[in-house]
């Protein structure tokens, strides 16, 4: 397989086609080999409009989803980020390409271990890896310009909209396994005590692992 040809199809056919324009995002897509972040079983998948599994019942995100995310989430170079799920650790290469610094925090110990063995290959030094439990209360206290969340929620805990500084975005998909679909938001913190949400379009992704009901933020 060609791999650089599978990753200009992926981003011609499936991302730009999802209105994901902006070059700086392209360029990322472009520079970070996704087809390193998969399970060598799944490298011929890399670039596939599919969910790829990468153990413990995890999956990636569909490309077009990626792509979506990293666009709307308007990251500069001077953001500090919190990813809520390390995964695989392509979202997480990604993020380190576009902003000044990421915290990444994974339920799994495996993932996390196998995703800072590949983001330390590519020489990615930015980011810092954490093991714990996000959904009831990883706790590392920080304000952040962008929160990205990469399971579903039925319902975001308030301390996510309370970790953006002013002017922070956060990405979520909204909605559990009883809904048949699931709404991706952006939550921006406009002042001290005013959040804007926004809908952003119709998906289906996998839920947060032990994501359950907490002090929540309606939309």
């Amino acid at each position: 397989m060609d791999l650089e040809q599978a990753r200009y199809n992926m981003i011609e056919q499936q991302i730009r086609p999802w209105d994901v324009l902006d070059q700086r995002v392209l360029n990322t897509l472009a520079s970070v080999p996704r087809d390193r972040y998969v399970p060598e079983a799944h490298r011929a998948l890399a670039y596939s409009d599919t969910r790829i599994p990468i153990g413990h019942g995890e999956v990636m995100m569909n490309p077009n989803v990626e792509g979506r995310m990293l666009q709307v989430l308007q990251i500069t170079a001077g953001d500090r980020v919190l990813e809520i799920g390390t995964g695989s650790g392509y979202i997480t290469a990604c993020l380190s390409v576009l902003a000044a610094s990421v915290q990444s925090v994974e339920i799994y110990p495996e993932l996390s271990q196998a995703a800072g063995g590949k983001l330390q290959r590519d020489g990615l030094n930015n980011v810092s890896l954490h093991v714990g439990d996000a959904a009831t209360g990883w706790g590392e206290p920080g304000v952040y310009d962008v929160v990205a969340i990469t399971g579903s929620m039925s319902r975001v805990p308030d301390r996510y909209r309370q970790s953006l500084r002013t002017g922070g975005r956060l990405f979520v998909v909204r909605g559990s396994k009883r809904q048949p679909i699931m709404e991706a938001m952006l939550v921006t913190r406009v002042s001290d005590d005013n959040w804007v949400s926004d809908s952003l379009f119709e998906t289906e992704l996998a839920p947060l692992v032990n994501s359950t009901p907490a002090p929540e933020f309606v939309f």
